[in-house]
Formats: C-alpha cells, structure tokens, sequence
C-alpha cells in the first residue's frame, strides 16, 4: 500500500515537472511583453488604459497556460492556443506603443 502511494505521488509530481517544460517558450515571451510593458510605461508611450488593458490580456495567457497544465501535458492545440494568444498581445504592445498617444 506505501509502494503504491509513493508511486502515485511520483507520477504526479513527475507530470507536473513535464507540464512546465513545456511552456519555457511560453513563459519567455511572458517576460519578455511584460518587460516591453513595463518600457513603455518608463517611457511614456503607454498610456494608463493602454496598460491595464495589456495587463489583462497577459492575465488571460497565464490564465489559459495554467489551464492546459492543469493535467500534466500540453498538447499541441494548447500549445497553438497559447501562441496565437501571445502573437496577438505582442502586436498589441507594438500597436499601442506606437500609437501616437502619450501617457500624462
């Protein structure tokens, strides 16, 4: 019964670690827009809004990331959700930093 139990929690501790190998490309490009985030606002190319609505949409990656890890393995359709998630916030940091609008 012991062997058992330690095998079990083995398993999930092993499917756990897998799951978060799979996203280090994922969790990169996070650091990354947010740093590109955290320049515009140094900058003042960011305005207020223009912030909390990136803000919100990095939320909804890391949202949808923790989702397809919460069973041990990303699959590709996650994993292609996850990108197309990212490639839209990256463009949206780009679209809203060189907007022309000016934080006051």
């Amino acid at each position: 019964m012991k062997k058992a139990i330690i095998l079990i929690l083995f398993l999930v501790g092993f499917t756990t670690i897998y799951a978060q190998d799979q996203t280090t490309k994922t969790d990169t490009r996070e650091k990354i827009q947010r740093a590109r985030i955290r320049e515009g606002k140094n900058s003042g190319e960011l305005t207020k809004a223009e912030r909390a609505r990136l803000r919100a949409e990095q939320r909804s990656i890391r949202r949808t990331e923790r989702r397809a890890k919460a069973d041990g393995m990303v699959t590709a359709n996650e994993q292609a959700k996850l990108n197309r998630k990212q490639n839209r916030a990256s463009r949206d940091i780009r679209r809203a930093k060189h907007n022309n609008k000016k934080a006051n």
